[in-house]
């Protein structure tokens, strides 16, 4: 029976409140811990973000049961003739649709408590929106591992419990992640982790029979596939949810705090690109593609705000230009939240995004705006000729001709900076348009339920309104007869132009948990070879007669005719896994030779493999690394793996989507076929 979602299996291709928010867990008094020394949040630490993911995940579990009777409830409607039994089926259907909509409704209020994942301070900021984390259920790998283990390897699985129980104990601590860079680093570390996974235990042609459960971060929908791409998907989903909450809880009245929050809102948008680039057939909604394109545009959209709080908090002065530039960088910022309006409001996303988020983003498009006029009326209005000359005079005209989007009708620019009347009513006009877009901020804000329980946005939006009333009342006088003329466009600029940073996985340095099966060179889930075999040598006067090669593990690239290791069966294409009963897969030549000289009279006893041709073209299909740098996963592979003395040519983890720009460098990997050992430094030597 086909398991929801499995149709097309996700892939990888190229192609809370206060600061005490997270409570970690300690390890034990004796300080013996197994495994990873990072560990995820105290899953019962009563605190604002905990709850939230608490309801959230109860949530999830209330829509996987009802989803489960409406699909039983639908197939025994469209089974059954007997029409009273229909009838019954389809009130029952009804029930639990009504059941779902209520759930949903109470998650999206959930998805929209933007309140507890900002930080508390006296600032009064218009609040970030953040992402809460997806939700998955609890994966035992023991039995699929261990049967793996036993199958594949021919290991014994008993004396890999350790690691098993290390591996579910990462990816449970993965589960509650604490809202900080110690919990970054724990996402980082299992999805790094995740790739030796797949080295050892997901062979191309089928997979391990595991099933990773994981909820819509949105909607609660579960989506659960055998595919390991998913759980990296997911995992690497969460990295970037994590950042926006990381990016929404600093104080942001302080430069380093507003910084903080940019850093953190880049790598959430690197995050989601990156997923959106490299990964395909997503199973939920939430990892689709206009999914990610709206969040990657959302997150901008964020920092972009950010820089201009950055640039109001470093502009004291009251400058024609200083002003002229804050209105500029106001505009951007509406320009950037229009932009995500739009997106959010496109077929697919118009029904899955939180009415909620639709309002901020609507509200921040026209508050934005609003400032934008504010700011121009303050420059026009506080302008007064420079008694230092004509150069200051000449630059705040040239630095206002740029201003406008189009340059307005009647008299020149530099005409209306000379003459205060006309830039009085100028200043009234651009006051005007921004009165009018602070009262539709609140219009859009008013009709959403969820909003008005915010009461500082409903500071912010109320004292920025009456900021430019006071303002508007300063300039409007009795004998105004004329009608205000309308206030022109204004372009928008910005001095900061935000970046998408995307993850790098190389910061968390990971060992392979399963690193004594061997070297992934060798000992890989897409290698075959056959069942170990025990060779007898006995040394004569010409020696043991064969040729050792390479490292981690030993070759034998030659065996002499008629010679000691012949007679006893060695073949050419041997790797040496052990001598006299000492696991030697990781042994270096000079250790390995040492072991075979110092053998005694009755002579050496030596455990060998055979790798057999399993598949020369995939062998060479992975030996192909694409240059210039347009393969960023296997280039992160490779440094990953780098890192711990792995050879550069590591094998490639996931499929991959085509791209046909740039050539191919082929670079042979080691097998019986094609070696080639990065660490050799020595030469064939005959023993």
């Amino acid at each position: 029976m086909e398991e929801p979602g499995e149709t097309r299996e996700f892939e990888m291709s190229l192609s809370d409140g206060g600061s005490d928010d997270d409570i970690p867990l300690t390890l034990p008094a004796d300080g013996s811990h197994s495994g990873s020394i990072r560990k995820g949040c105290d899953p019962f630490a009563q605190t604002q973000r905990s709850k939230l993911q608490h309801r959230r995940a109860r949530i999830n579990q209330q829509i996987n049961k009802e989803m489960r009777m409406r699909a039983g409830a639908e197939n025994l409607f469209r089974a059954t003739t007997n029409n009273k039994v229909r009838e019954t089926v389809a009130l029952e259907l009804s029930f639990v649709n009504s059941n779902l909509q209520l759930l949903k409704e109470e998650l999206e209020e959930l998805n929209s408590n933007m309140e507890a994942y900002q930080m508390d301070s006296e600032a009064v900021n218009v609040p970030m929106i953040p992402l809460g984390l997806k939700e998955t259920k609890e994966v035992d790998f023991t039995v699929s591992v261990q049967d793996f283990i036993c199958e594949h390897y021919g290991e014994d699985s008993s004396l890999y419990d350790k690691e098993i129980k290390e591996l579910i104990e990462l990816r449970q601590a993965m589960r509650t992640p604490s809202r900080n860079q110690a919990g970054l680093e724990l996402l980082m570390e299992y999805y790094n982790q995740l790739y030796y996974l797949d080295q050892r235990f997901f062979p191309a042609h089928r997979n391990l029979g595991v099933q990773f459960h994981w909820y819509d971060s949105l909607t609660g929908v579960p989506s659960c596939q055998r595919a390991l791409a998913f759980e990296k998907g997911s995992v690497l989903f969460n990295i970037g949810a994590l950042y926006t909450q990381i990016g929404a809880r600093q104080d942001r009245s302080a430069a380093c705090g507003i910084d903080r929050a940019i850093d953190a809102f880049q790598r959430a948008a690197g995050a989601f690109n990156y997923l959106k680039e490299n990964f395909s057939n997503a199973p939920s909604l939430d990892m689709s593609c206009p999914s990610l394109c709206m969040l990657v545009r959302l997150m901008v959209a964020q920092v972009q705000e950010c820089v201009f709080e950055r640039v109001t908090l470093t502009t004291q002065d009251t400058h024609f230009t200083s002003q002229l530039c804050l209105a500029q960088e106001a505009a951007r910022v509406s320009d950037v939240y229009l932009l995500v309006q739009q997106t959010m409001t496109q077929p697919l996303m118009k029904d899955y995004v939180p009415f909620s988020w639709a309002s901020m983003v609507q509200v921040k498009s026209e508050h934005f705006r609003a400032l934008s006029h504010y700011y121009a009326a303050v420059a026009l209005c506080d302008h007064v000729l420079s008694a230092e000359g004509q150069d200051c005079d000449e630059e705040a005209e040239k630095a206002y001709l740029q201003f406008y989007v189009n340059v307005p009708a009647g008299p020149p620019l530099c005409q209306i900076l000379r003459d205060p009347e006309k830039r009085r009513k100028l200043g009234k006009a651009h006051l005007r348009r921004a009165v009018i877009r602070h009262e539709e901020a609140m219009r859009v804000h008013s009709l959403c339920k969820i909003l008005r329980k915010m009461d500082i946005l409903q500071d912010v939006l109320s004292l920025t309104h009456k900021r430019s009333l006071d303002k508007y009342s300063e300039l409007d006088r009795e004998d105004d007869f004329d009608e205000t003329a309308e206030a022109p466009e204004i372009q928008s600029h910005t001095h900061w132009k935000p970046d998408i940073t995307p993850p790098n996985f190389s910061t968390v340095q990971v060992t392979d948990i399963f690193q004594r099966l061997g070297p992934l060179s060798v000992f890989c889930a897409r290698a075959r070879w056959g069942p170990v075999r025990l060779i007898c040598l006995q040394r004569r006067e010409g020696g043991l007669g064969l040729t050792l090669r390479g490292d981690s593990p030993v070759l034998v690239a030659g065996v002499v005719p008629g010679g000691c290791a012949e007679e006893a069966g060695l073949r050419e294409g041997d790797y040496i896994v052990a001598v006299d009963g000492q696991d030697c897969k990781w042994a270096k030549h000079g250790e390995v030779v040492h072991m075979l000289k110092s053998c005694s009279d009755r002579g050496v006893e030596i455990s060998v493999v055979t790798l057999h041709s399993y598949d020369t073209q995939q062998v060479e299909r992975r030996a192909i690394v694409p240059s210039h740098g347009s393969d960023k996963e296997n280039t992160r592979q490779r440094l990953l793996s780098g890192a711990k003395g792995q050879s550069s040519a590591s094998l490639l983890n996931w499929n991959r989507k085509k791209k046909r720009e740039g050539s191919g460098v082929t670079k042979r990997i080691g097998s019986t076929f094609s070696l080639s050992f990065g660490s050799i430094r020595d030469t064939e030597a005959m023993y």
